[in-house]
C-alpha cells in the first residue's frame, strides 16, 4: 500500500498549481490509467475482501471516510489506515484489501492500471475469506 495526500504529498513528477481562482493537483501523470470508477458507499457497510493478480488500483477519498485494511496475500500482518478527504491510496497485484465505511458514509474515485472495468471488472478479482479482526 501506498499512501498520500493530494494537497500535501505530491510526488516530484506533480504539480500543483494556485491562483485567486482556486487550486489545481495533479493526481497522475504520464501513467497508464485504463479505467476509473465513482463510488458511493452508504454508512457502515464492508467492501473488497479480495485481491488482483495484475492491476494495481489507486483510490482517491472525495467525501466521507473508511478504514483501508490490507495485507500481502501470503502474510498473517494486516495493516489499517484511516482514510479521508483528499487521501489517495495506492494497492499492488497480491495485496488484499477491504474497507470498512464509517458512519458518515463515503465517495471515491478508483483510477485501475489493467483488467478492472466494464465487462472485465470481474476478471482479475479473487476473493479472500474476511481480513477484518474479529
Amino acid at each position: 500500500m501506498i499512501y498520500r495526500n493530494i494537497k500535501r504529498n505530491l510526488p516530484k513528477n506533480l504539480e500543483a498549481h494556485k491562483d485567486e481562482r482556486g487550486e489545481i493537483f495533479d493526481i497522475f501523470y504520464k501513467d497508464n490509467i485504463e479505467h476509473v470508477a465513482i463510488i458511493d458507499s452508504k454508512p457502515n457497510t464492508l467492501r473488497g475482501n479480495h485481491f488482483h493478480k495484475e492491476t494495481t488500483q489507486h483510490m482517491l477519498m472525495t467525501k466521507g471516510s473508511l478504514e483501508y485494511w490490507y495485507k500481502e496475500v501470503n502474510s498473517d500482518e494486516v495493516k489499517m489506515k484511516l482514510l479521508k478527504e483528499g487521501d489517495l491510496v495506492s494497492t499492488p497485484p497480491y495485496e488484499i484489501h477491504a474497507l470498512k465505511i464509517l458512519e458518515d458514509g463515503n465517495q471515491f474515485l478508483v483510477f485501475s492500471q489493467g483488467i478492472r472495468g466494464g465487462k472485465n471488472y470481474e476478471d482479475d478479482t479473487y476473493r479472500v475469506e474476511s481480513i477484518f479482526p474479529k
